[in-house]
């Protein structure tokens, strides 16, 4: 019997999908992208450029949702099928009724509202479908297109952990944002 969980393909706009990783060429070239970018330190994006690092990225997603950790995917432009940028359903919290969520998009596909779209999806998808009653992420005071992602999503923050997470050598400071299952159609959802 096969106990992973199902990657979804999921609908974030007119344009934009979710769906499971892939060995593609244009997979690879998403992760080989966005381990060239200081922005994106915080994941587990390797920090060389090989294909096979890349391989072995997409390899550990998959391992991911084989272990039931969560449900990672790919956010795709449909209209040429263009990977933009990573997004993450995590289920370490479960047991106590909570998931959190990543999400990266490479520095070429920002500034277009891509995060905010398949953030609100996957937030959607997770409170109505799976029943989740709290969703959180984590993002670093710094990071002002991050806090607009997920405000324009729907998520609310709720306070600023000190010292909460490891970022290379040095502790971060992070804001906790969070998203309840109450009002789950709320105007966030039109981003």
């Amino acid at each position: 019997m096969d106990d992973a969980l199902r990657i979804p393909h999921l609908r974030a706009t007119a344009d934009l999908e979710l769906r499971p990783w892939s060995l593609s060429a244009a997979d690879l070239e998403l992760v080989m992208e966005a381990a060239a970018d200081d922005l994106i330190p915080i994941t587990t994006v390797p920090a060389s450029f090989s294909r096979e690092d890349a391989a072995r990225f997409v390899e550990r997603q998959w391992q991911r949702a084989t272990d039931r950790i969560g449900y990672p995917m790919v956010i795709v432009r449909r209209r040429d099928n263009t990977p933009l940028g990573s997004i993450g359903l995590w289920l370490k919290d479960i047991d106590e009724g909570r998931a959190s969520l990543g999400y990266w998009v490479v520095r070429s596909a920002r500034g277009h509202g891509v995060a905010a779209h398949a953030l609100a999806a996957m937030a959607i998808w997770a409170l109505e479908e799976l029943h989740i009653p709290r969703l959180q992420l984590y993002v670093e005071p710094w990071n002002r297109a991050s806090i607009r992602t997920a405000e324009r999503a729907g998520f609310e923050c709720e306070g600023l952990l000190r010292s909460w997470q490891k970022v290379g050598n040095r502790r971060r400071d992070m804001f906790m944002y969070a998203r309840l299952a109450t009002g789950t159609l709320a105007e966030a959802d039109r981003v």
